[in-house]
């Protein structure tokens, strides 16, 4: 059996250094915001080429103070993609926004510039680019857009810690960059985490406050705050795996690249490639009209797979009243046909040549 992710197996390799680490954990008596904190905001900072980085407790939490950061009127509207995970729209409904869905390009999976302008009104205050999959989204025409129509800009970068688009880092684009540490991300803690980086030192005061109770004072309370801390010991997990990030990134395009090599762009719909991009392959998804029928020939074949994701946003229970109004055609038709294939950290290149050869016999 092939599957789909093996946390255990992915992260055996770091196992020495964890344990490590967390000896040093315990016997520090430091078990929130303390230097393993600081450090990991300071070398993450550092990676994405960021000037500030603060942590907090997941990547959901990491949207949504960067919502509230910007100080939005109640119920104005954020420009998302039609097709991101539900993480993205709650984010701005928990924030007391209203989310106006944008279709994607069917090729890139990501937020269609093209379209963003006509869902634009004078209630309109921020865009919402995903990063999804591990591929950035199309930056300069929605920064061009953003700045005529002086729209915020936050970056839903939960997928694409290490992508690039035109040399550039995911997250070093907009006003604000949200990531997650979800354990199956390429940076995955052992448990929930998050991060917002931005290169703005008011907004990043303004995020340190807003994690720990509105407080940046032990006890005294500027701001209506959350508890929404990075914990100390994933901070400390985070700074060992990230030295490792780049090798994990490496490791992935190796593999997708077998993927490329040995599947049919006329059996398969593949990932585009195009040489601005620098994909980091968190998901390597693939699209297949009869995808329901190819996931279970797999599985009967010793192959796991995953999707991302099933259910569109406007189709979910949880979104009736939300997104009723809303036509997305393009979101369906990539809900209904991708599936995720096996390409993590543990997953060896012959893993990934028999999983093409079973593909190829479907």
């Amino acid at each position: 059996m092939i599957p789909y992710e093996d946390l255990g197996k992915s992260n055996q390799p770091f196992f020495k250094a964890y344990k490590k680490r967390f000896q040093h954990f315990l016997e520090s008596g430091w078990y929130v915001l303390g230097d393993e904190v600081r450090e990991f905001e300071k070398d993450f900072a550092a990676y994405i080429n960021t000037n500030y980085c603060t942590g907090v407790a997941s990547g959901l939490d990491a949207l949504f103070i960067s919502l509230k950061t910007l100080e939005l009127p109640d119920g104005a509207e954020v420009i998302v993609p039609s097709n991101t995970y539900i993480a993205t729209v709650l984010s701005i409904v928990e924030a007391g926004l209203k989310p106006i869905l944008v279709e994607p390009d069917i090729a890139t999976y990501n937020i269609d510039p093209l379209k963003i302008e006509a869902s634009i009104s004078d209630k309109t205050r921020c865009i919402l680019p995903v990063h999804l999959y591990g591929k950035c989204a199309d930056m300069d025409p929605i920064l061009e857009i953003a700045s005529q129509h002086k729209l915020y800009v936050i970056e839903d970068a939960a997928q694409a810690h290490g992508a690039k688009y035109k040399g550039r880092m995911a997250g070093s684009f907009g006003n604000l960059a949200a990531f997650s540490f979800y354990p199956t991300k390429n940076l995955g803690a052992l448990g929930d985490g998050g991060s917002i980086n931005s290169n703005n030192s008011a907004f990043d005061k303004q995020i340190k406050s807003l994690r720990n109770y509105g407080s940046s004072k032990k006890y005294y309370n500027e701001h209506v705050g959350y508890n929404s801390r990075l914990d100390e010991i994933q901070a400390a997990f985070l700074r060992i795996k990230l030295k490792a990030l780049n090798e994990i990134t490496d490791h992935k395009r190796k593999l997708s690249n077998i993927y490329f090599e040995k599947l049919s762009s006329s059996d398969f719909i593949l990932p585009q490639q195009h040489p601005d991009y620098y994909d980091v392959f968190h998901i390597f998804n693939i699209r297949h009209p009869k995808r329901d029928e190819l996931k279970a020939y797999l599985e009967k074949n010793g192959i796991k797979t995953d999707i991302h994701y099933p259910v569109a946003p406007v189709d979910q229970v949880a979104m009736k009243g939300i997104l009723d109004n809303f036509y997305t055609p393009i979101a369906k038709e990539i809900h209904q046909t991708t599936l995720s294939l096996p390409i993590s950290f543990m997953h060896t290149e012959a893993d990934i040549i028999k999983v093409c050869e079973v593909l190829n016999q479907f």
